[in-house]
């Protein structure tokens, strides 16, 4: 009976660690975090909506240095800037173009282990010729920087399609 109990207890106890370990890890990612408001998206007034406080966001309007990202240069027409843009966007892995207009596009990111979702959106004014961007989780305190790289490997995507 006792060699039935050890059988048992190896697994338990293994089981016990990981729900610990992911109880502990949770703690560190998701500490207050709340789903995002939807209202947070979106272009008003021209722009896009500042990043919060949070370490998983990045902007190129109106940023403080933390959050701050130098939106996109295009030297082609907006509508081909745009449409390359939605080209790229649909080979980003784990990307969904989810909204669209003539100068917004909003897509969903998902991250490929826990499936956190990331909001990322594009904003092309028609008096400038660049793309304004926002990237930010809706969930933690940090993302690791995978926001900011999101954003220039897009950049640089764009950029070896000669926009």
């Amino acid at each position: 009976m006792s060699h039935l109990l050890t059988a048992f207890k190896q697994p338990l106890l293994r089981i016990i660690n990981f729900v610990i370990f992911v109880t502990l890890i949770s703690g560190f990612i998701l500490p207050g975090s709340s789903w995002a408001d939807a209202s947070n998206l979106g272009v008003k007034n021209g722009h896009l909506s500042p990043c919060p406080a949070s370490d998983n966001c990045v902007v190129s309007q109106d940023a403080d240095a933390k959050h701050a990202i130098d939106p996109i240069e295009y030297h082609v027409d907006r509508d081909t800037a745009r449409e390359t843009l939605l080209k790229v966007l649909s080979v980003v892995p784990r990307t969904e173009v989810i909204e669209q207009t003539d100068n917004y596009i909003h897509a969903l990111s998902k991250s490929r282990i826990f499936k956190f979702v990331d909001d990322v959106e594009f904003y092309l004014p028609a008096d400038e010729s660049v793309i304004h961007t926002r990237s930010a989780s809706r969930v933690g305190e940090s993302d690791l920087g995978v926001n900011r790289r999101r954003v220039e490997q897009i950049r640089l995507a764009l950029r070896d399609l000669n926009i």
